[in-house]
């Protein structure tokens, strides 16, 4: 019988813990929070606001049959260590336990660990601590702060403006593609003229013009500088310089994010839930191990034993002449730095050695880490860089050629980067002095482009540098805009939804100060302030209540409610007019006396939107495979496969989809009628 409980928050990681503690420990899960503010009392805030802001907790729905497995579970132990996520979320989530265990101080120690190796685990378990109630209280006021705004003001604009949703991060997120749609649209583009000489296989361009950096907006002035031209060219200047382009520091969630979307096109919550797999351990057939460190971090800081470690790698592998110093980011004010920058756990465990334990995209974004962390302690690569200047008239025309002449940590990232070898151009044939005749001498016509939408790496990045958020919450940010279509995700970029422009227009004339991103900003120091100890949660709290009720109340009386669009028909039930309402699933029609008369029209017409597998078509090879509901037939309400190019491609597969991926490539999972699950690759897969 086991005599030391450990609790950790996932079912992954209580696998992967367990085979490092021996039979002494009894590993359970939580399965996440246990319990959460009550959504009953004045207002449903599940928070005594009368009463200092006092939480109500309640168990979670579906989690008592969790709470009870480890009440008995602690029946037969003398010693509990509370092994959660090493953040304020993770520390709340043991405090919960805590309380709702009943549990004292003297049988709880807290253990925290920033990866999921049996060193690390050994060295936490040896140096255990009590938990942090500044860290819980800062996570506290984030869960209450956002409990009153998404109460109130969620239940306002529903009740105006049939906006489902609205929060202090979501909203100046949406206000941020909002406000970059404006400037399109709002976008003039000017005309502009460049100037070329052509010389055989060599092109240069307009540089200065009297000493000055050429502004010509006009054709007229761009042909009045060309018919002032001699024919002749003279070689000004030739220069050669060595460049440094230094490696970028190892990933943050942010970088992360932003990566994985711009070289794999992963959304941010696809890519926080495949690394999740990475950090809580991978089956590599002799040992479960977590691949890579704690996944939540906005720290680039890397630590003196991996740096040691990653050194004798690059020496050994690459060379000593590739071995570069240790380059810590500077900190900015909004970072953390509570743990280290995501890296790999071990630097000996090579993508190619892991490749066949993980799934294609698992496997893509631990090599993304590797090769990032590696490459950060590399030397710098260096181009030797020529300029060519040519003098003509009152005119000086340029041109460059770079050439590699080290490598450096561009040796370690071609292994995921496509290193395409550009064509160098040889202007080592010129010596200055030289008279040259141009081929061709021409204008281009060109106009400025307006700025461009955000893509979802862009708007990470955005939301980073004003401090909207915290990288751990960029994923469920985005991902509630796109739920509640407030905006639409085109090719890869945000477009806002006339109800998402509508929302922050109503938002920005009632709560302007509210929907800023420096009050975002703001917000995030002061809960890190509480988490530090240097701020008090009550007052806090106090302050946000006192600045935003009244700002609530003053909507409630001044916002101008938008009535549903009738649909010229009569309700069949109680005579009153139909209206459009949009629901979860579009738009559809109702009585307009709801919620007395609760009539729906039954839309004939509708159609399933199937939900998209990405998994090419195994017939066609172009379009991918999505699940749909037979309407009609002998197999009506069954659920298949079928290929996104019909009826071009007439591809079905009777089969419905798992919500996970295959361990051993990256397609789904998928289960027949008798409940047998397997790839959806069974031929190449097994």
């Amino acid at each position: 019988m086991a005599k030391k409980l450990v609790i950790v928050e996932s079912p992954a990681k209580s696998k992967t813990i367990g085979q490092y503690l021996g039979e002494d420990y009894e590993v359970k899960s939580s399965v996440g929070h246990i319990r959460d503010l009550a959504t009953t009392g004045k207002g449903g805030l599940g928070i005594d606001v009368e009463n200092d802001f006092k939480p109500d907790y309640q168990i979670i729905k579906g989690k008592k049959k969790v709470v009870n497995e480890l009440n008995k579970a602690l029946k037969d132990v003398q010693e509990v260590y509370l092994a959660t996520d090493p953040d304020r979320e993770g520390e709340a989530i043991s405090w919960h336990l805590f309380d709702t265990l009943k549990l004292t101080d003297q049988d709880v120690e807290r253990v925290e660990f920033n990866e999921i190796t049996k060193e690390a685990i050994t060295k936490a378990f040896n140096n255990p601590r009590k938990i942090n109630y500044d860290l819980v209280s800062s996570q506290e006021t984030r869960r209450m702060l956002d409990r009153i705004i998404g109460f109130k003001l969620s239940k306002l604009l529903r009740s105006k403006i049939k906006s489902r949703s609205a929060g202090r991060v979501q909203s100046a997120a949406l206000k941020l593609i909002v406000d970059r749609e404006k400037e399109i649209e709002a976008f003039e583009p000017e005309e502009y003229h460049e100037i070329y000489a052509k010389f055989s296989d060599v092109e240069a361009m307009l540089f200065k013009l009297n000493n000055k950096k050429p502004k010509i907006n006009t054709e007229k002035q761009a042909k009045e500088i060309l018919d002032n031209l001699n024919k002749e060219f003279i070689v000004s200047e030739l220069s050669k310089k060595k460049i440094k382009n230094n490696p970028a520091s190892a990933l943050t969630t942010s970088s992360l994010q932003q990566q994985a979307s711009s070289r794999y096109g992963y959304t941010s919550s696809r890519t926080m839930s495949l690394v999740q797999k990475l950090y809580e351990g991978k089956d590599l057939g002799t040992e479960t191990v977590g691949l890579i460190t704690y996944i939540r971090t906005d720290s680039t800081r890397l630590s003196d034993e991996f740096v040691s470690r990653a050194r004798g790698y690059i020496a050994k592998e690459y060379g000593k002449d590739y071995l570069g110093f240790y380059r810590q980011s500077k900190k900015k004010s909004n970072v953390q730095d509570a743990h280290e920058a995501i890296r790999p756990t071990d630097i000996n465990r090579t993508p190619d050695k892991v490749k066949s334990y993980l799934s294609a995209q698992e496997h893509k974004l631990y090599s993304l880490i590797y090769y990032k962390a590696l490459s950060s302690l590399m030397k710098a690569s260096q181009n030797e860089v020529t300029t060519l200047l040519l003098k003509n008239k009152n005119t000086i025309f340029k041109t460059t050629s770079s050439k590699q002449i080290f490598d450096g940590y561009l040796k370690a990232m071609k292994n995921i980067d496509k290193q395409t070898k550009q064509p160098e151009l040889d202007l080592s044939k010129f010596n200055e002095g030289d008279k040259l005749i141009a081929d061709k001498v021409y204008e281009k016509q060109l106009f400025t482009s307006p700025p461009n939408r955000y893509t979802e790496s862009r708007l990470i990045k955005e939301m980073e540098d004003l401090g909207i958020g915290r990288p751990s919450t960029y994923a469920s940010t985005i991902s509630t805009l796109i739920k509640r279509k407030y905006v639409d995700n085109k090719e890869r970029k945000f477009f806002p939804t006339d109800q998402g422009v509508l929302t922050v227009e109503k938002l920005q004339k009632f709560f302007s100060e509210f929907i800023s991103a420096d009050y975002s900003k703001n917000m995030e120091e002061i809960l890190d302030d509480i988490a530090r100890g240097k701020e008090e949660q009550l007052k806090v709290l106090k302050d946000f209540y006192e600045y935003f009720i009244p700002l609530i109340e003053k909507a409630e009386d001044k916002m101008e409610k938008i009535e549903a669009e009738e649909t010229g028909e009569t309700c069949p039930k109680c005579g009153s007019p139909m209206v459009y309402r949009n629901g979860k699933y579009g738009k559809f029609e109702a009585c307009s006396n709801f919620p007395t008369c609760k009539y729906i029209k039954p839309d004939e017409n509708s159609k399933e939107k199937p939900f998209d597998t990405g998994v090419k078509c195994p017939d066609c090879k172009k379009g991918t495979l999505v699940l749909r509901t037979a309407k009609r037939g002998k197999n009506k309400g069954n659920k298949f496969l079928g290929c996104s190019n019909f009826p071009k491609c007439k591809y079905i597969s009777p089969l419905e989809v798992v919500d996970e991926n295959c361990e051993k490539c990256d397609n789904v999972v998928v289960k027949n009628k008798k409940g047998k699950v397997f790839c959806i690759d069974g031929k190449d897969c097994k």
